[in-house]
């Protein structure tokens, strides 16, 4: 039977065990527990159990998961696993990353390049449904929904003390600052998903001309996540973030970037579903102040990068409409709600829209 990606599991499983046996140089490997779930798309995941014995007859087993670069349907411009493993590799022992274990640039097996990484143990905040709707965090207490929250904050905050001198290869090509580069760089994306915007275009692109028109005065160069939010971590049973996932958008750019992309995610699982935010998560001024605290940085034009937030978001998903509404993936009726909701929250932000 094939799995929701149109990958078929047998085939996939003969498919890794043949490669592992050829990496590591082994005669015999043995995957179990092979799930491939319904993914996101901007990766392809395969999880399973790998087994094998070395030349001194050793046991090994290690639990992974394999990450295949987006091909039959892109979110980004230039998916890259090859670039996502170098920075989760250089990124480890600075925050919790998976390790990387192996990576493959040879397309022969699954189509496109892929990277083997250790699979950590825990658990992660549902984004569908939102998890200040219903799932784990919500059973749990309010001091313990905070720890988790705080917790998660603290993460991104240590994020953004890593020296970007381990990750020069992530700076932007091009003039100018920090974030005049990625404000170049948002644009070009802007263009690329230019024929996809339909819902809300006019407010889409008005926000794209009012971001690059009134950026701040702001020097700050940090490793930007790119996607910084709790349904991005792995939360061990004492509620401690056991890893960071999704490195596929991470660049230097001022830490305004992850700070105000965390501010709106978390406002479009609540406030923008007309949700109540759990007792114990802290609201949008007091996940500011708590956050300087932590990085012991002042932050800058928080309003402002929330806007940018949102615009980006707001390329995402209606790219992301586009790609499902062609597979007949999902009703015209719920692909206007993916995009209309972020649309509406930039509305709100974006003087004279209002």
């Amino acid at each position: 039977m094939a799995a929701p990606t149109g990958r078929d599991p047998e085939a996939s499983r003969l498919g890794i065990e043949a490669w592992l046996r050829q990496r590591l140089e082994v005669d015999v490997v043995q995957v179990s527990q092979l799930k491939i779930p319904r993914a996101g798309f901007s990766n392809e995941t395969i999880l399973g159990d790998a087994q094998w014995w070395d030349r001194e007859a050793v046991e090994h087993r290690r639990p992974f998961a394999l990450r295949i670069e987006a091909s039959s349907h892109q979110l980004f411009q230039n998916p890259d696993a090859m670039r996502q493993a170098a920075v989760m590799t250089a990124l480890a022992g600075h925050v919790p990353v998976p390790g990387v274990w192996l990576t493959e640039d040879d397309r022969s097996l699954f189509g496109a390049p892929f990277f083997l990484m250790d699979r950590v143990d825990g658990r992660i905040p549902p984004d569908l449904p939102s998890w200040h709707a219903k799932g784990w965090v919500k059973e749990l207490l309010p001091e313990e929904r905070a720890r988790l929250y705080d917790n998660g904050l603290a993460a991104l905050a240590a994020l953004h003390r890593v020296d970007v001198g381990r990750l020069r290869f992530l700076e932007i090509e091009g003039p100018g600052s920090s974030l005049e580069r990625y404000l170049a760089h948002i644009e070009r994306w802007y263009r690329w998903c230019a024929p996809s915007i339909g819902l809300g275009a006019e407010t889409i692109h008005a926000a794209m001309a009012y971001v690059l028109s009134h950026a701040p005065d702001d020097r700050g160069a940090q490793v930007s996540w790119g996607d910084a939010r709790v349904g991005n971590m792995v939360f061990a049973d004492d509620l401690s973030v056991a890893a960071m996932l999704d490195w596929e958008g991470t660049l230097i750019a001022p830490q305004g970037v992850d700070v105000g992309w965390w501010l709106m995610f978390e406002e479009y699982l609540s406030d923008a579903q007309g949700l109540r935010r759990l007792d114990g998560v802290a609201d949008r001024l007091g996940t500011i102040e708590r956050y300087q605290e932590l990085s012991g940085q002042r932050l800058v034009a928080v309003e402002y990068y929330e806007l940018v937030a949102c615009l980006v978001f707001a390329l995402i998903n209606s790219r992301l409409v586009e790609i499902l509404l062609a597979g007949g993936n999902v009703e015209p009726d719920v692909a206007a709600l993916i995009v209309g909701r972020v649309v509406d929250m930039i509305v709100r932000r974006l003087p004279g829209r209002a």
